[in-house]
């Protein structure tokens, strides 16, 4: 009789069980508030005084603004370490270069770049690795499959402690809008918009495409990249466009909004830290800038925000700085501040894109270690969670970095 009665309350604590600990900085050993936990599939954070209870599973993710993300088997205490990533663009290409690559591989080596963002879906719509996703293939996606073993690759570069960033070009997507053209974004007239280069765009207000971009961050995630970042996360910049929703700054933010909170759902099972790119000069208006980004809308759904301050795309100036490349500190300053006013969250929660490359707007010089550097200082004046290079080209030198 006892043992009947036994039964159903060790059933009924098998799941009930619960994981407690605490989440500490590995160097100082005090406790980091708000920090991540995953349990199963949901997301949970850790107190003033960094302690959690979350339900019990096989394995728990634990990660912090400004620190980096581990894997646990057991609560009780558990150490994060202070990371700031600062970091290199290479395209698929890039990556897939022996030359580049092993230059980027030679600054990590010699200064203080530690990690690199990598393209996984290509601002043309191609996926650079075999998704799980069969529409990738049946589209013409994967017509270049740049990583044969994209897992193999991340964990290549996790070997050399480098920080893995996977970037998403999300809704400019020829390929996908060629074979769905209903969900593309339609000019005045009811034909399909093409942009500059001559690439369409998937409609961000229709929710059915989400999972076919999804399902390739999710196989990025799987493949071990420590941070997701969508890139192109917005509407197209142009008048006389229509969606499937009326045309308004509510209904816009809303999709994007949506959008990255579908996705921090999607891979929260993973760890990963999430974060998305966003246009420069949204960090100074309070209206979404006709496509869709608000950093006190998108700010809840990600870790990280990076805005692209580029001086040389600033081609209307900012206030008391008209020529912009003669103001590279203040341009990236001064656009922080002002997006964080926005978003009113932690400077930690910002990691800008800074300009690389020759000016192609004012007078066409070359970007050399003054321009980065005082980009840099900027950057970390402001206490951003690091910085990341731009360079079209996929060519960097050591000029404005420091040396290790």
């Amino acid at each position: 009789m006892k043992l009947f009665i036994l039964l159903p309350l060790l059933f009924s604590l098998s799941w009930s069980a619960i994981t407690n600990g605490i989440v500490v900085d590995k160097a100082t050993d005090k406790p980091i508030s708000n920090a991540i936990i995953i349990s199963g599939s949901k997301e949970y954070r850790s107190d003033c005084n960094g302690a959690f209870n979350v339900p019990s599973t096989p394995v728990i993710g634990v990660r912090a603004i400004g620190y980096d993300r581990q894997f646990y088997t057991t609560g009780g205490k558990i150490f994060l370490n202070r990371f700031i990533p600062k970091a290199l663009y290479l395209s698929s290409f890039g990556a897939n270069s022996s030359t580049l690559m092993g230059n980027a591989k030679r600054l990590i080596r010699t200064t203080e770049i530690n990690a690199l963002v990598i393209d996984v879906k290509m601002d043309r719509g191609q996926v650079a690795f075999k998704t799980t996703n069969n529409i990738a293939n049946t589209i013409g996606a994967q017509k270049i499959i740049m990583f044969k073993d994209l897992k193999k690759f991340v964990a290549d570069l996790h070997k050399e402690n480098i920080y893995t960033i996977a970037r998403i070009v999300s809704f400019k997507d020829t390929p996908f809008v060629t074979a769905y053209p209903q969900y593309g974004v339609k000019k005045s007239d009811g034909t399909l918009f093409k942009d500059k280069e001559g690439l369409y765009w998937i409609d961000p207000s229709y929710k059915e495409p989400y999972n076919y971009l999804l399902s390739i961050a999710e196989d990025a995630a799987q493949a071990g990249f420590d941070e997701i970042q969508f890139d192109y996360v917005r509407f197209p910049d142009r008048k006389g466009i229509k969606f499937s929703v009326d045309n308004t700054q509510a209904n816009r933010v809303k999709a994007i909004s949506g959008f990255l909170e579908a996705a921090r759902i999607r891979l929260t099972p993973y760890n990963v830290f999430v974060s998305a790119d966003i246009f420069g000069y949204v960090s100074w208006h309070d209206a979404d800038i006709e496509i869709g980004q608000r950093v006190d809308a998108l700010a809840p759904y990600v870790d990280y925000l990076s805005p692209m301050l580029y001086p040389s795309g600033f081609n209307a100036g900012i206030p008391g700085y008209p020529i912009p490349v003669n103001a590279n500190y203040e341009i990236v300053k001064n656009s922080l501040d002002k997006a964080l006013i926005k978003s009113a969250n932690s400077p930690l929660n910002y990691r800008p894109w800074l300009q690389a490359f020759r000016d192609y707007a004012f007078d066409h010089r070359l970007y050399g270690a003054k321009e980065i550097r005082d980009q840099i200082r900027a950057s970390e004046n402001f206490g951003s969670c690091g910085w990341i290079l731009w360079n079209p080209r996929n060519v960097y030198t050591s000029a404005g970095l420091i040396k290790r």
